[in-house]
């Protein structure tokens, strides 16, 4: 199994680290996509996978960072996608929650940072919060963008509007919560060549383990909830999501 999106460098995993990725290796897990935040946390990320063969990284300035995303910051973001376990610009996007940074800052880094993702011919990986037709506005604006929306939460009408766009969609263990009906509606509809599964680790573990901790060996959960969904075995789906992201990452995969 692969985890298309985990925070490894969070500071939920200081202590453990290493005992989290043997965790994941134990339950199958070979593979993990380690999500900057920002420059510090994409810097500490590219660090990790140095000595980390199972994990590649995605260097970028979330919206709820998005002030910081100053020339200088961009710039090194920029020379950090050169890293060869850099697969992928993010986590980037927008989120109108009312939690996050001015929605100015916000779209003013997102396209920044689509730009980078399509100079450097890599996927971008989206945060969409309550945003879905600003964010695809914006990205309609940069040729050559491609990617993944990551902790799907959109409802089965809106997988057609990423589809046209070529976009793949992650779920998180949300789908296992189960007040998520729309969500596992969704996931019924994505087409088995835009399927990615993550953790979103260390928030949102799915609902066998709901209220603990989240980390990448939790992935099976949503894995098998997934398949439950789409009628296919969980080997089989994994096998499936392995394909998509080695098509979408690329060599460095």
């Amino acid at each position: 199994m692969i985890d298309a999106h985990a925070h490894l460098t969070d500071a939920r995993f200081s202590s453990d680290l290493d005992a989290v990725l043997d965790r994941a290796a134990s339950a199958g897990v070979d593979r993990i996509l380690a999500c900057g935040e920002d420059v510090v946390s994409s810097e500490r990320a590219v660090t990790l996978a140095a000595r980390s063969s199972g994990v590649r990284v995605a260097v970028g300035i979330h919206p709820h960072r998005a002030p910081a995303a100053d020339a200088q910051a961009l710039r090194r973001i920029r020379e950090l996608a050169s890293a060869p376990s850099v697969v992928a610009v993010g986590e980037i996007g927008i989120d109108l929650s009312g939690r996050s940074a001015p929605r100015p800052d916000q779209e003013r880094a997102l396209l920044a940072q689509l730009e980078l993702a399509a100079d450097a011919d890599l996927p971008v990986c989206l945060h969409v919060r309550d945003s879905g037709p600003v964010v695809r506005a914006l990205v309609d604006r940069v040729t050559g963008v491609r990617g993944y929306v990551h902790c799907y939460s959109e409802g089965p009408a809106e997988v057609d509007e990423w589809v046209s766009r070529g976009f793949l969609m992650s779920l998180s263990g949300t789908v296992t919560y189960p007040r998520s009906e729309p969500l596992r509606a969704a996931a019924a509809l994505i087409p088995s060549d835009r399927l990615l599964i993550e953790t979103d680790a260390p928030s949102l573990a799915p609902q066998p383990r709901r209220g603990r901790r989240n980390e990448p060996a939790f992935v099976a959960f949503t894995y098998e909830e997934v398949a439950r969904i789409r009628g296919v075995r969980p080997t089989r789906l994994a096998e499936l999501v392995r394909e998509n992201a080695a098509s979408l990452f690329g060599a460095r995969w």
